[in-house]
């Protein structure tokens, strides 16, 4: 797990709400992020949470900024699966631009997901889930290889 996604573990909800508030947008990212789901930040639960959904589930996503869309890596495996669209505009948040990740025209089963993320370093990106209009209480973190973003 990266050092920045451990960092952001032992952080608050509200400290991480204000991360994301306080960031820009930054590029569209291009290339593989790979992912730490943020769930019960803050507390002891939070690192196991993450490994136990890096393990099983999600491993980040495969950005390919010149189609504006991504793939999610699921599995240990990282199989790519469920599309989204990727494209700056408003936050949900916060009405701020951030870089929306929606799923809506391009994949059946995520239809309702809106991932929305930010640039909080160097090829370091924090996230926030809608399920329809409604914000859940996950968060992730992307990590892309140095200069993998144009």
């Amino acid at each position: 797990m990266a050092a920045v996604a451990t960092g952001l573990l032992g952080r608050s909800a509200d400290e991480l709400d204000q991360l994301f508030a306080e960031s820009p947008p930054g590029p569209i990212p291009t290339g593989i992020g790979r992912g730490t789901a943020i769930v019960a930040p803050g507390t002891k639960a939070a690192k196991p949470l993450a490994e136990l959904a890096k393990m099983v589930a999600w491993q980040g996503k495969s950005f390919d900024s010149d189609r504006h869309d991504l793939l999610n890596l699921l599995s240990p495996l990282s199989v790519r699966a469920v599309r989204a669209q990727v494209y700056e505009a408003e936050s949900w948040v916060d009405a701020k631009p951030c870089i929306v990740l929606d799923y809506s025209k391009s994949s059946l089963l995520a239809r309702p997901i809106r991932d929305e993320i930010r640039l909080i370093g160097d090829g370091e990106y924090l996230g926030v889930v809608f399920v329809g209009k409604q914000r859940l209480p996950l968060r992730f973190h992307l990590a892309f290889a140095p200069m993998a973003t144009h």
